[in-house]
C-alpha cells in the first residue's frame, strides 16, 4: 500500500509563492502517477496539476497555467508543486494523489476517481 505525505504549506501574502512536496513511500514511485488537487472551504474538491510517471507530461487547470509548475523526483520519492503568483483565491487544503494504472491523459489527470491514494492535505492560505 503506497503512503503519501504533504508537507510545505503555509500563510504567503498574495503575490508569494511557496512549493509544496508530497514524499511517497511503500511502493515503486516511478510507477504511479502523481496529481495535485486542492479543496476550499465549501467547494468541492478542484483539479491543479498532474504528473506522468517519468515526468515527461503535464496537465493543469486552466486557473494555475503559467503559474504553477508540478515536477518530480524519483530518486527523492517526491512530487512538487511550485507555486508562484499566490492569490487569495489559491487558499485551499492542497492534497497530492497517486494514480498506478498505466493510462494519463488530460481528462484521467483531472478526474478525481481516478487516483488509488491520497495524502492527509497540506493547509495553504493566500492573504490579501
Amino acid at each position: 500500500q503506497v503512503q503519501l505525505v504533504e508537507s510545505g504549506g503555509g500563510l504567503v501574502q498574495a503575490g508569494g509563492s511557496l512549493r509544496l512536496s508530497c514524499e511517497v513511500s511503500g511502493r515503486t514511485f516511478s510507477n504511479y502517477a502523481m496529481g495535485w488537487f486542492r479543496q476550499a472551504p465549501g467547494k468541492e474538491h478542484e483539479f491543479v496539476a498532474g504528473i506522468s510517471w517519468t515526468g515527461g507530461t503535464t496537465y493543469y487547470a486552466d486557473s494555475v497555467k503559467g503559474r504553477f509548475t508540478i515536477s518530480r523526483d524519483n530518486a527523492k520519492n517526491t512530487v512538487y508543486l511550485q507555486m508562484n503568483s499566490l492569490k487569495p483565491e489559491d487558499t485551499a487544503v492542497y492534497y497530492c494523489a497517486a494514480r498506478s494504472q498505466r493510462l494519463f491523459d488530460s481528462s484521467t489527470a483531472s478526474t478525481r476517481g481516478a487516483y488509488n491514494a491520497w495524502g492527509q492535505g497540506t493547509q495553504v492560505t493566500v492573504s490579501s
